[in-house]
């Protein structure tokens, strides 16, 4: 079998550590590297490799059909698809696993692991389950993952750099050789400093602690801003009670421009349609306004009468009002993006890895302005981030959120394209 890596995976291959610990960026090539590890680690009869994830279904979803196409000319009978095992002809077996119910992995002994993602691993699955599984047969392990902050993978990859037997490796995502150096381009121009950092250059990174808008400043995010008839307006709402916060902008040349803010305490959705009338009366002038809705997929669910949902609500508004608006349609997606992701879509328009700025909030905004200065990651008690969103002031978040939700839905995070084809065998 002969093996084909890039310089940095054929670094860690033939690093001769017990243990070894990889930091590197998306689409290094970390999973063709562990299924090159996992076929020599079970090569030999009675030998047993394990590759392990957060969870089942991501241990079936990323490694299960290419260990197949590896390993097909060395099967010693069909791989059995309930228990992710394959039979190998020189007597040795590798199996996938899922770090979600860890007690389970208890029993067998191994002479190698893979710990796939291990910063989305809880630490006690290696401490009290696997490690004892490598101490009868002198086992190896290799940890691999993208960072998510200073968590316990990056303390583990800390001492790895001081244990003996131990070997610790960083790669960003260039380095691995797999993603075109024009995608990286383009995702520097998505994303903010820190998530690029994080994402493609292996670098630890607080994502979740302090402010949760640090990419903005006010010299070059706020400024004096006027409606342009030219464009569409956005109309984005947060469906909170008290207050009720929308915003009202406009997307052109990939830039988003917030030119007011509605806030409403001890509201409701009726009152925030015709608030939105009486604003955007001035804009009219005789003609329709088009005007695309986005917010908060709950309003789905949440009433603020007896029977009609708030978007049935916003929706029968704009039908009496037919002369004033062009409805191009309701931006709503069927579920919230999660929040994290949503606040990193913020930052990057607030300012993206390349250090450009296409988010401007007029200075009349200053609710909003409060909120991107002020608006923090809650933590525990003993200061860890938590990744939800301080809410202890009853005055913050909301109408960020509503900023928020026409951000992600109009500049979502994007998955990673131009991929080069990944590091092989060749049998």
């Amino acid at each position: 079998m002969k093996i084909v890596l890039q310089p940095p995976q054929w670094k860690v291959f033939r690093s001769t550590e017990r243990f070894r610990v990889l930091v590197a960026g998306r689409r290094f090539g970390k999973t063709y590297l562990a299924l090159t590890e996992l076929c020599r680690g079970a090569g030999g009869r009675g030998r047993l490799a394990w590759y392990v994830a957060p969870t089942y279904k991501m241990a079936k979803r990323i490694a299960w059909k290419p260990l197949k196409e590896m390993t097909r000319p060395f099967w010693a009978g069909r791989p059995n698809e309930t228990d992710l095992r394959i039979e190998l002809r020189g007597g040795g077996t590798i199996c996938l696993r899922g770090a979600d119910n860890y007690d389970s992995l208890r029993g067998d002994g191994l002479d190698f692991l893979v710990l796939d993602e291990y910063a989305s691993i809880a630490p006690e699955a290696w401490t009290e389950v696997l490690r004892p599984t490598l101490a009868d047969k002198l086992g190896r392990a290799l940890f691999i993952g993208t960072p998510q902050g200073h968590n316990h993978f990056h303390e583990l990859f800390e001492r790895a750099a001081t244990l003996a037997d131990w070997k610790a490796f960083q790669y960003t995502t260039a380095q691995g050789g797999n993603v075109t150096s024009g995608e990286l381009k383009s995702a520097a121009k998505e994303l903010d400093e820190k998530v690029y950092r994080q994402e493609f250059e292996a670098s630890f990174e607080n994502l979740g602690v302090g402010r949760a808008y640090y990419a903005f400043d006010r010299e070059h995010n706020v400024g004096n801003l006027g409606f342009s008839p030219r464009f569409e307006l956005c109309w984005a709402i947060d469906f909170n009670v008290s207050p009720l916060c929308s915003v009202l902008a406009q997307v052109y040349n990939g830039a988003i421009f917030v030119l007011e803010e509605h806030i409403l305490p001890d509201s409701n959705t009726l009152a925030a349609c015709e608030e939105f009338l009486s604003r955007t009366a001035k804009w009219s002038l005789g003609s329709r306004i088009p005007v695309s809705i986005y917010g908060d997929a709950s309003g789905d669910q949440r009433k603020t009468s007896a029977s009609r949902t708030d978007w049935q609500i916003v929706k029968e508004f704009f039908g009496r009002h037919t002369d004033r608006f062009e409805v191009r349609g309701f931006r709503v997606p069927s579920a919230n993006p999660l929040v994290k992701d949503r606040i990193n879509c913020v930052n990057a328009k607030l300012r993206n890895s390349e250090g450009q700025h296409s988010l401007r909030v007029d200075r009349n905004c200053k609710h909003l302005i409060q909120d991107l200065e002020q608006v923090s990651w809650k933590a525990d008690p003993y200061g860890n981030p938590t990744g939800t969103l301080d809410k202890s002031d009853p005055k913050r978040t909301h109408v960020s959120d509503a900023l928020g939700y026409l951000v992600a839905r109009e500049f979502p995070m994007q998955s990673i394209r131009g991929e080069r084809s990944g590091p092989f065998l060749i049998c």
